[in-house]
């Protein structure tokens, strides 16, 4: 019997073809394309040992969270840390499974069919991903090749008649930052929504943020997330800014429970003890700075400013230079060489000083091979 094919043992098939959404069609799983390795600076993750006060604080509140009961669906003692944090009130918050759930939620809320979408790639390959996903249509605004900057004009012009708009400040992966003046331009020339992504802001210069312009601004909606320069990727915590009338349609439209009690508890921890991270911040602040030299010195090297916990390279041979780097030095970047805007570009994360290190002395040894 075990020989037997499905067919001989008169077993049925299940031809999903037909059956799945053909907008969802072409889709394959996520795969980030993740290795075991010695150093891994291919997610943007904070690889830096967390102070002994912020670590106990987070230990402390998972070690007390009782796990028979369901979460409170709205994480609502987090909104709270969160609105303290930011100078709003609980109602401009809403909470979820990381950034990605939240900017799901914002696609399927108000995307759709009829219902444009505007971004500027090089950017977050999720933006495109979830327009597909819940059918919306997307419309890209190119950055310039030479130094990743937007075309204002252009920008404005696709947003006319658009239902969003995203922006990405510090942008990943080039790490450039939104000029407060195309923000103005789009919010006083389009009825558009605008999300604008600050994922990596804490690692950005004092005054990047656009979060207090929420408050005035109903159609402007600002993403943060802990999985950064909180150093919690693992347990999956964004928010968004945004107004309560924003926030209201999102929290009717989420997925119920989406944020479990320990994504809770330990999210809620790391926002009360922040003061804590500030050592951290800036650390990977002064090792991106060192980072990006040490890679600029070395022969045939390009690299962009950055004002994020990574670095975009561009190197000939970027893929092969991608392989050798995890095959025979066991450290992992994240490649982008055939991506749309970036041929010839790797991104690196920042890790530590000795993580940092490693690469440098990796690369430099394969640029001198590769000559």
């Amino acid at each position: 019997m075990g020989g037997e094919s499905r067919v001989a043992r008169g077993e049925k098939s299940l031809d999903l073809a037909g059956r799945v959404r053909p907008s969802l069609a072409s889709f394959e799983p996520y795969d980030p394309a993740f290795a075991p390795c010695r150093v891994n600076l291919s997610a943007n993750e904070n690889t830096h040992e967390m102070p002994a006060e912020y670590a106990g604080a987070l230990r402390a509140a998972l070690a007390a969270t009782p796990l028979n009961r369901y979460p409170d669906p709205m994480a609502n003692a987090l909104r709270d840390a969160l609105a303290e944090r930011h100078g709003v009130s609980r109602g401009n918050i809403v909470v979820g499974n990381g950034g990605d759930e939240v900017l799901f939620n914002l696609l399927m809320a108000f995307g759709g069919p009829g219902r444009t979408l505007v971004t500027c790639p090089p950017d977050f390959s999720e933006y495109a991903l979830f327009a597909q996903m819940t059918e919306t249509p997307h419309v890209a605004v190119p950055r310039d090749a030479e130094d990743f900057s937007v075309d204002a004009d252009a920008l404005v012009a696709a947003a006319s008649d658009a239902a969003l708009v995203i922006l990405t400040s510090p942008n990943n992966p080039t790490g450039d930052l939104l000029d407060h003046a195309v923000l103005r331009r789009l919010l006083d020339e389009t009825d558009a929504l605008v999300l604008v992504d600050e994922a990596y802001v804490e690692f950005a210069p004092e005054g990047t943020s656009v979060v207090g312009l929420v408050a005035a601004e109903p159609r402007l909606v600002v993403l943060r997330t802990l999985s950064k320069a909180f150093g919690l990727a693992g347990v999956r915590a964004g928010y968004l800014v945004a107004d309560p009338s924003v926030v209201d349609v999102l929290g009717a439209v989420r997925q119920i429970y989406s944020v479990d009690v320990l994504a809770q508890a330990a999210a809620l921890a790391a926002v009360t003890h922040r003061g804590a991270l500030a050592p951290v911040v800036a650390d990977v602040v002064s090792e991106r700075e060192r980072l990006s030299a040490g890679l600029s010195a070395l022969p045939g090297v390009r690299t962009w400013p950055s004002a994020g916990n990574f670095v975009l390279v561009r190197v000939a041979g970027a893929h092969r230079v991608w392989e050798r780097l995890r095959d025979e030095h066991s450290v992992l970047v994240r490649d982008f060489s055939s991506a749309p805007g970036l041929e010839g570009c790797l991104r690196i994360s920042v890790g530590t000083r000795e993580e940092n290190d490693v690469l440098l002395d990796a690369l430099a040894t394969l640029l001198r091979e590769e000559a």
